[in-house]
């Protein structure tokens, strides 16, 4: 569990979770529990990713990945280990915050994990493979279910946990979505324009794979285009809300 879970990465969910609560008006320790959870989540969610019935790979952040080091078998029970130690975090070590708070944010989680979000995505994503008949339409659902759903479930759990407005939550959702699927589209221009050693992770195994990319559809400088159009379209959510506490959200 703690070989993927400590081993390197940006920390870029649990950094939105908390700079979500703090935007919205409450202080870190509020959410410390739940950003914790969802980094958890995510570091579960690499190792499922990476066995060699997923997307087989035997990289992560530039080490071997769990299943080459574990095996397959161990990797899957830790992954189950580790998905269950997100939930009982948030649910035992998260104080001074509603019941009913911590009750719509863990479930806000589950939903972002089950077929709506991660596990939809992925599905969609392997019977694709392959595939001439993927479109951008496609694609993009894949990766909001795939790539997006956890960094929208981690700032609308801040956001929760702080008592936000539902308006301002769904403002932050949007935003969130846009971020999320930003993050994906500039994953797989680098795929395919950056080295293995650079990214800590095989280059160009997607296309080796048969997956349909955004570069593979729209080309490199469409790619760009449409990751500058995302970037602008989330800093834009974000108008109306102070400018000081909103800028930790566009650091990832």
């Amino acid at each position: 569990m703690s070989y993927t879970h400590l081993n390197g990465g940006k920390r870029i969910r649990p950094i939105l979770c908390i700079a979500a609560c703090e935007l919205v008006g409450d202080q870190e320790s509020t959410v410390i529990p739940a950003a914790c959870a969802v980094e958890m989540m995510h570091s579960m969610s690499l190792m499922r990713d990476d066995l060699p019935c997923m997307d087989n790979d035997v990289l992560r952040r530039g080490n071997p990945s769990s299943h080459v080091v574990f095996g397959e078998n161990v990797t899957v029970l830790a992954a189950d280990a580790l998905l269950a130690l997100a939930f009982e975090h948030i649910a035992t070590k998260t104080v001074g915050v509603p019941p009913l708070r911590v009750a719509g944010a863990t479930g806000e989680l589950v939903r972002s994990f089950g077929s709506e979000g991660i596990m939809g995505g992925q599905f969609l994503d392997l019977m694709s493979e392959g595939s001439s008949e993927v479109g951008l339409e496609l694609l993009e659902l894949i990766h909001l279910k795939k790539a997006a759903s956890l960094p929208e479930a981690s700032v609308v759990v801040g956001t929760m946990m702080a008592g936000g407005s539902s308006v301002q939550t769904k403002i932050l959702r949007k935003f969130a979505r846009s971020v999320g699927l930003l993050g994906q589209v500039v994953n797989d221009i680098l795929d395919v324009t950056k080295s293995s050693q650079e990214l800590g992770k095989t280059a160009g195994k997607d296309l080796a794979a048969g997956k349909i990319t955004y570069p593979k559809l729209m080309g490199i400088e469409k790619s760009w285009e449409f990751a500058k159009n995302l970037n602008r379209d989330a800093q834009d959510m974000l108008y109306g809300f102070d400018k000081e506490k909103a800028a930790p959200l566009l650091l990832w």
